[in-house]
Formats: structure tokens, C-alpha cells, sequence
């Protein structure tokens, strides 16, 4: 059966502050607003309308526009572009569904280079620690941790003369950190730090460097004779495909596996095409999922030979895993009768659009609905798990890894 389009769809269910950013989208490139062609000067113009718009009352957005122009406070605030920007969101959130939105230019590329899984910074996962902006860790390999960076650091001051920027970060929140702290490449950041057990805080020049952060890491988990494969799958990005073709060559080659763990918790989704070519890793042929769109349904089916689909496969779940992991965590569930250990997952059961809009913005648009390959539709539900297990942080071992072990 022929595929569908899978280019610009994408299945990703919110915005996870992660390493340093947001998860994000896949950009498509349109030159209008919507796939009607309506363009946006257009829209926005009294007259020369579309004939479909020709009843849209333009004339009050004018109105406070001329208000607001003449009589605001602070004149200093008044930004036609960010005004622009703003009435655009607001557009998008009067359909009352979060997955719709507009993303302004450094919002939207922001969040293409979280999916991508590459970006200019310094490789700090950020957090916050007593209210205060904090080293969670630093990635390895990374300019933080080659200047010594440590978990645990409070981050108090950050200067870059390039960005005019020397502010405290008393208040700041992840994501305005995050732009702050991402910029060129071989530009430095300074970072005014406060450790414990250091007496006075201390400022550290970290000059930008490429964070790639991988989407797919491989482990091994033994236990009672038991040795399984453990998958984590953190997001279905750019990078995924060919990460995950790796560590599936370095799987085969391994003698006496008990199975194969996949490990999505907290993996926020996605790319669609991910989702469908990872199940068809482990799933010999037919359904993965179908996509019910405004005038038509869409199955997606298995579409390659996969090098997995003798082995034994179990699934961890969490309240974090959405969207593309929800996929495939049911499609597994469906057709390889895999057993889901962890939390109840997130509940996203939407398809978005993703299209680049002049400048640089993004517009993500809810095109359909998705269905498990037994009918479900999960969304604002999520998926049960088979067997509800919680990791407990103050042990060693994995709880959830243990018990799937156990299944084998």
C-alpha cells in the first residue's frame, strides 16, 4: 500500500524545557498563511480582501491599533512587528486548542533546533534549585564541562557584550534562559556561578560551541540470568533514523539477549514518519496507525523490512511520553502484544501541520486525529500501562527496567 505524505506532519505533544530548550517542530516552507493562499497583507488590509473574507470587519484591530499608537503610556513599548505577532497568536488561540499556535521567529527557531537536536550553547541542562536558575548537569563533552561547570551550580548573573546582555536571573524563567544563554558560535557567554562549599561566586567565559544532543542511546540491563537491550528514545527528530540504524546493527550482533526494552519515558514525540519507521522495526507488516483528517483517513502501514520483529519487546512508559511515543507504544502494544510498564502516558491524539511563514515565524495547525490499530483514540486519556511501576530516584536499579526485565 502507497505511504501518504509524512513530510511536514508531526505528532509533537508540548513544549519539554529539556537540554537547554524546547522540543520542537518540523518546518515546512509556504509563502502564505494558511494552504488556502490567503496572504497575510491581505488579510490584515481593509480592502483588496479575498471574496470568502469579505465580511471580516478589519476596521476594530485598526481602531486599537491607533488607540494604543496615541495614547499608550510608553510610547517605547509600541512594536508594530511584535503587535503583529501578538494579534497572530491571539488568532490561534480563539480555536481553543493548544497544539494550533504561532511561533514567533525565535520561538519557532528555537524549536526546530531542539527537534533537530543540534544548536549553538554551552550543553547546560537547565533547572532550578532552591528558586534559583541551576546546573542540573553538564553534558558531556560539552564547552561547560570542559571549563569545569558543575551539577548543582547556581547560575546568578549572565553577560555577553554581543547581546548587550548583563542581567541577573533572579526570576528568569527556562526558556528566557535558554535564548540567553544559546548564541554564535565561538562567542562566549559569562556565567556568574555560586557553589557550595565556595565561599564567593565566581564568573566562568564559556565560549558557544555545537550542542548535539542524541535522540537514541543504548544500554544493557541484566538481572536473575536476564539480559535485555535497553532503547531510550527521547524524542523522534532529525538525527532519530540514522541514530537508531546504529544501535540497532550494534543489538544484532549480541548473542543470548533475553529481549529488547524500549525506553520512552518523558520523550514529549515528534516526526509521524518516526514513529511509523521505528514500529516497522519491530512489526513484520499491516496497520501502525490511521490519521482521520477533515474530509479523509489516512493508514499508515508498515513500510520497510525490519530487524527486529522475532524479538521479544517490552515498552516503558510515563505521564511524559506523548504523541509519536504514544504511537508507537500502542502500535506495539496492538500488533506485538508488548506489555507497557511505567505511568499512564501523556493523552495526545493530534496530527499538526507545520509550515514556515515569511520572516521566519511558524504556524502549526491541527489537520487530524489519530487511531491506534485497535480504534483507540487516546487523546486527554493517554494509554494505561500494563503494570504501573514508578522508579524509585533513592535506589540504584530502575524499577521500571527491573520489572520489565522480569517479564521476559
Amino acid at each position: 500500500m502507497q505511504q501518504p505524505s509524512l513530510v511536514k506532519q508531526l505528532v509533537t505533544a508540548i513544549l519539554l524545557i529539556a537540554i537547554g530548550g524546547v522540543v520542537g517542530f518540523q518546518i515546512g516552507h509556504r509563502n502564505v498563511l494558511t494552504a488556502t493562499g490567503v496572504d497575510i497583507q491581505a488579510l490584515l488590509s481593509k480592502t483588496d480582501q479575498p471574496a470568502q473574507y469579505k465580511n471580516v470587519d478589519f476596521s476594530q484591530f485598526w481602531d486599537v491599533w491607533s488607540i494604543l499608537d496615541k495614547n499608550y503610556l510608553d510610547p517605547t513599548k509600541l512594536d508594530p512587528k511584535k503587535q503583529v505577532y501578538g494579534a497572530i497568536e491571539g488568532m490561534t488561540n480563539s480555536l481553543g486548542d493548544p497544539y494550533t499556535l504561532y511561533l514567533p521567529p525565535t520561538e519557532q527557531k528555537r524549536s526546530s533546533e531542539d527537534l533537530a537536536g543540534s544548536f549553538f550553547g554551552v550543553g547546560i541542562q537547565l533547572g532550578y534549585k532552591d528558586k534559583t536558575l541551576a546546573v542540573i548537569a553538564p553534558l558531556k563533552g560539552t564547552p561547560a564541562e570542559k571549563v569545569d561547570v558543575k551539577s548543582g551550580d547556581l547560575i546568578l548573573h549572565l553577560k555577553d557584550s554581543t547581546k548587550n546582555l548583563d542581567v541577573d536571573t533572579i526570576d528568569m524563567s527556562l526558556e528566557d534562559a535558554v535564548d540567553k544563554i544559546r548564541g554564535q558560535k565561538g562567542v562566549p557567554i559569562t556565567l556568574t556561578l555560586a557553589r557550595e562549599g565556595v565561599a564567593k561566586p565566581f564568573d566562568v567565559a564559556i565560549p558557544r560551541g555545537e550542542i548535539v544532543v542524541p535522540s537514541v542511546e543504548l544500554t544493557y540491563a541484566e538481572k536473575n540470568g536476564k539480559r535485555a537491550a535497553v532503547i531510550h528514545l527521547s524524542r523522534f527528530g532529525g538525527q532519530t533514523d540514522d541514530e537508531w540504524n546504529t544501535i540497532v546493527n550494534e543489538i544484532i550482533k549480541q548473542k543470548n539477549l533475553s529481549g529488547v526494552i524500549l525506553d520512552m519515558r518523558n520523550n514529549p514525540g515528534g516526526y509521524l514518519d518516526g514513529a511509523v519507521n521505528l514500529a516497522s522495526e519491530f512489526i513484520k507488516e499491516g496497520l501502525i496507525v490511521s490519521q482521520e483528517g477533515r474530509e479523509k483517513t489516512q493508514k499508515y502501514t508498515v513500510n520497510r523490512v525490519g530487524q527486529l520483529t522475532e524479538i521479544p519487546i517490552e515498552v516503558l512508559i510515563n505521564k511524559g511520553s506523548a504523541s509519536a511515543s504514544e504511537i508507537l507504544a500502542g502500535a506495539l502494544r496492538d500488533r506485538r502484544n508488548a506489555k507497557l510498564f511505567g505511568e499512564n502516558s501523556f493523552g495526545k491524539g493530534t496530527v499538526q501541520d507545520a509550515m514556515e511563514l515569511p520572516g521566519g515565524a511558524g504556524l502549526h495547525v491541527t489537520i487530524g486525529r489519530w487511531l491506534l490499530p485497535n480504534g483507540d483514540w487516546i487523546h486527554g486519556k493517554g494509554i494505561a500501562p500494563t503494570e504501573t511501576v514508578t522508579d524509585d530516584p533513592n535506589t540504584p536499579n530502575d524499577e521500571v527496567v527491573d520489572k520489565a526485565l522480569d517479564s521476559f
